[in-house]
């Protein structure tokens, strides 16, 4: 399956309060988001035109965001109101959407208490996360050696890019056994999630 790159696509993202065409979206490299991780996204998944649960998704970003200490510059409601703009600009019905918020250029040290906090929405087809083929065969599934970290290691109630490292590394060990996803589990052994998804 070819896959297009995702800085080389036609369409337009929300940045910052405006359409931006899709190739244009940059940041500076020097980011605290990209260097420390001050990120926080939704993963939401549209059908016919609709978000799904998507004004829970929006409160949590809000509150990943506060629990990442900092505040997202734009009301619950416009986020909302841009999401389906979003999708009928981009004339999608079935899609993924992903809206983020992360710390900019300002500081680059790990406290950063005065940067500016950037916001995206960008939506893209997306049919499924895996392949009909793989779906109507079966997922095979293995469990990880990597551990979801307890309450009191991390924000592991904020949806933040900084959690995602573990999953990244458990889904590359089992595609390298074969496997399609992998079972992640708590720190005293409980079934927690799959690399990308909620299993329950």
């Amino acid at each position: 399956m070819s896959i297009i790159p995702f800085d080389d696509r036609d369409g337009y993202i929300w940045l910052n309060g405006e359409m931006m065409p899709w190739r244009e979206c940059k940041t500076h490299v020097i980011s605290h988001g990209l260097h420390y991780a001050s990120l926080v996204f939704e993963g939401e998944r549209a059908y016919n035109g609709k978000i799904f649960k998507s004004k829970d998704h929006t409160n949590r970003l809000f509150n990943s965001a506060k629990i990442l200490d900092f505040e997202i510059p734009w009301s619950l409601e416009k986020i909302e109101d841009t999401k389906l703009e979003l999708l009928e600009t981009m004339k999608l019905s079935n899609s993924y959407v992903r809206a983020f918020a992360w710390r900019g250029s300002e500081m680059i040290a790990v406290s950063a208490q005065h940067t500016k906090i950037h916001t995206a929405i960008a939506v893209w087809e997306w049919p499924s996360y895996f392949d009909p083929e793989t779906k109507m065969k079966g997922i095979k599934l293995d469990i990880s050696n990597w551990r979801r970290p307890p309450a009191n290691c991390a924000p592991v109630h904020a949806k933040a890019a900084g959690l995602y490292m573990i999953c990244t590394l458990a889904k590359h060990e089992a595609e390298k056994k074969g496997f399609d996803d992998t079972l992640m589990l708590s720190h005293d052994g409980l079934i927690a999630e799959a690399t990308g998804a909620n299993i329950f």
